[in-house]
């Protein structure tokens, strides 16, 4: 599914989950939806399950939102106590759209404690008092934080069952654009790592000393970090120049910004530090990851600092000087709390926790002692290139993600292939309805400009004009390609994108079967193409679980195109 998509079901007032690989934009189309909804008069309700992931979206944890804090369970006594403390009554009952960042770091047990608080409140026994449910986050990326016992996802409780949230998995790839890589990531994601994607990355084990002197470095424990980031501060000549942060707000909301703020309370720096920056600047001069050098100080005593790509040495270098930035907390509209530092961090080393969500140009990478599933792949897939990558340990946990997940991840996707064959098949009157309907339900103001922007992106118009450049180039590596992941490869894409691009040709009228039935293993056309032929149903679901799930999605829409042709 395309964010334009994606974005289209979620002005539907649906509950969604919003799911997809690290790179496809989950943040980028929920960032989407929210300008959209206050556009409309709608202020939603912006939560994480963690601190780290709230300062990304500028919203609360959930725990602090829905008033449960720390505990780790709740009876009944501990429900009506929490609901009837006015400030967070106050907040559930004016809520319309609630959005869950991070899902994927969120245990069943506080899923369900939430909900629980919201229905008390809203005094309606529906999912979360009936609000419209926002899911965001990726279950193959790192899992909620454990106390030494099994945690449950939070998609294994009775709660999600209810909601039953429309998937919407974006397919598309937008930080990575090296085929080779992608070809690593995806394998690892699938859990189908062979010895050519080994090879890949043994091209790229390097030792610390023989790596780029100012690229952050990402370990899987504290104490590294800790301990690399204070030596290397300490061998820099010159004097510590000291920031403060400083804060406005309620004690426990500011509390909440500072443990998921990346930029620590005090934050020392000397001249040669290397540093990255941690919130995007509103000039477009750096974005939160981007690595620099301190060169110097300003007259007013800031840092001033080099940037530009560590993959890159010959780069052109931009300084800037960073000035103190905020952090704030929004509700219903008005800041509860905020945060001002500089927005750096020493990038010697950190986490990979406290990575997810980030994009790198290059990281240096200790994955020796890596512990949990899906750690390796987010470390991994924070940087945009495999030549950004300078790996220094890797043990086999590493490159493994849970097994249980893999038949799961599985089912995500095909229900959001049938989400968008539903709504692809929509008038873009009866989309336009909808929406128009959830806004004004929630007392919003349609915007009818907006609306009509909307259907354009979503596709759901007629296309006019000449050929677009990016399906000339995909039906040209089309006839020129062998295999579906060879013409994936060669154009930097996912394959999903790739057979989105040749459906389009074919409502064009610009495809031909000869075009592409070569893609297409002949093995497995003639059993699709039966399964084809003996459904009932125009929807690919059925047919995916038919045939075992032995063909993919995309193999399959490829003999449905070759059938229509």
């Amino acid at each position: 599914m395309t964010q334009a998509e994606a974005l289209s079901i979620l002005k539907t007032g649906a509950n969604i989950f919003l799911t997809g690989e690290p790179g496809s934009g989950k943040t980028h189309t929920i960032n989407a939806y929210i300008d959209w909804l206050r556009t409309s008069g709608i202020d939603p309700s912006i939560t994480a399950a963690t601190g780290i992931a709230a300062t990304h979206v500028g919203g609360m944890t959930l725990h602090s939102w829905s008033g449960i804090g720390i505990s780790e369970s709740l009876s009944r006594a501990d429900v009506d106590r929490i609901a009837s403390k006015e400030h967070v009554a106050r907040r559930i009952a004016k809520a319309k759209v609630l959005i869950i960042e991070e899902i994927s770091m969120l245990s069943a047990t506080t899923f369900e404690m939430a909900d629980a608080i919201c229905r008390e409140v809203r005094r309606t026994d529906t999912p979360f008092g009936g609000l419209t449910v926002i899911l965001v986050g990726d279950f193959l990326q790192l899992p909620p934080v454990s106390r030494g016992r099994e945690t449950a996802f939070a998609y294994t409780s009775p709660v999600w069952r209810d909601l039953n949230p429309i998937l919407c998995y974006l397919t598309e790839q937008y930080r990575q654009d090296d085929s080779d890589f992608l070809e690593v990531l995806t394998a690892i994601r699938s859990g189908n790592v062979e010895a050519v994607h080994h090879e890949h990355l043994a091209r790229r084990r390097t030792e610390l000393a023989a790596s780029p002197e100012n690229a952050p470095k990402l370990f899987s424990h504290n104490a590294d970090v800790d301990r690399l980031n204070a030596a290397e501060l300490a061998k820099l000549p010159g004097k510590v120049r000291t920031f403060r942060m400083s804060s406005k707000g309620k004690d426990t909301l500011v509390e909440g910004l500072i443990r998921g703020c990346l930029s620590p309370e005090t934050l020392e720096l000397k001249e040669g530090a290397a540093v990255m920056f941690t919130k995007n600047s509103q000039q477009g001069k750096f974005v939160n990851g981007t690595l620099g050098v301190v060169r110097g100080w300003g007259a007013d005593g800031m840092p001033i600092v080099e940037i530009g790509s560590q993959s890159n040495p010959s780069e052109h270098r931009l300084r800037v000087t960073a000035e103190p930035m905020e952090w704030q907390l929004e509700e219903q509209g008005k800041v509860r709390a905020s945060i001002t530092q500089l927005p750096l961090r020493l990038a010697y080393a950190m986490t990979v926790h406290k990575s997810q969500g980030m994009s790198m140009d290059a990281a240096i990478i200790d994955l020796s002692r890596a512990f949990e599933y899906g750690q390796g792949y987010v470390a991994l897939s924070r940087v945009r290139r495999l030549s950004g990558i300078y790996l220094t340990g890797l043990n086999h946990r590493a490159l493994e993600v849970d097994p249980n997940l893999l038949e799961k991840d599985r089912d995500f996707r095909a229900a959001s292939e049938a989400a968008r064959e539903t709504f692809s098949e929509m008038d873009a009157s009866d989309l336009h309805t909808l929406q128009k309907k959830f806004v004004n339900a929630l007392g919003g103001a349609w915007q009818d400009e907006g609306s009509a922007k909307s259907a354009q992106q979503s596709g759901t118009g007629k296309k006019n004009g000449l050929l677009p450049g990016r399906l000339a180039e995909t039906l040209q590596a089309a006839r020129d390609g062998k295999t579906l992941a060879g013409v994936a490869k060669e154009r930097g894409l996912v394959l999903s994108t790739i057979v989105h691009h040749l459906e389009e040709l074919a409502e064009l009228g610009q495809l031909t079967r000869a075009d592409f039935a070569h893609l297409v293993p002949p093995s497995s056309i003639d059993e699709i193409h039966e399964a084809l032929a003996e459904s009932s149903s125009d929807k690919l679901s059925p047919i995916f679980h038919a045939l075992g799930g032995r063909y993919s999605f995309e193999a399959i829409r490829l003999v449905r195109l070759m059938r229509g042709l």
